[in-house]
């Protein structure tokens, strides 16, 4: 049987909104951050700019076992993750994606995945610049993000 469970991204230190040219990085201006959708790049949850002091989403999600699905959840089991999508945001309001941060939920530890589940909320936290002050990409683990498990809110 699936249980609800809602997760949190808490993010710090956004990168700004604008970045490069710099170490082959072309320049981007107008620069946000959102949550993609499973199989659906175009559809963002929360588009935040990227000079806000904090960004977070907050995904409803189902767990059957240590398997985490939801509309926001990518991947297959055993290497499910969320996308953060970084990119330009036009005068129209249109976004060009240039870069993506792939948070993965199998380095979630089983103990507060555990924890999470029962008392439904798995936050996880993480400073969204790379170490060049960049919007952060690639594949992020601990202790690059840290998990925690609390009680959800409802609301």
């Amino acid at each position: 049987m699936a249980a609800d469970l809602r997760i949190r991204i808490e993010g710090v230190d956004l990168p700004g909104r604008s970045c490069g040219p710099d170490d082959g990085i072309p320049s981007y201006t107008n620069i946000h951050v959102a949550v993609q959708r499973r199989d659906r790049p175009g559809e963002l949850l929360d588009l935040q700019p990227g000079d806000a002091s904090s960004a977070s989403w907050t995904l409803e999600c189902a767990v059957t076992g240590a398997d985490v699905k939801g509309p926001y959840v990518q991947g297959r089991s055993g290497g499910r993750f969320v996308y953060l999508s970084w990119g330009t945001v036009d005068g129209s309001g249109a976004f060009d994606m240039f870069r993506r941060a792939k948070l993965m939920l199998d380095a979630v530890p089983a103990d507060v995945l555990d924890t999470a589940v029962r008392e439904g909320l798995l936050v996880g936290r993480l400073g969204l610049s790379d170490r060049r002050g960049h919007p952060l990409c690639a594949r992020v683990v601990p202790p690059r993000i840290t998990w925690t498990a609390g009680p959800a809110v409802q609301g």
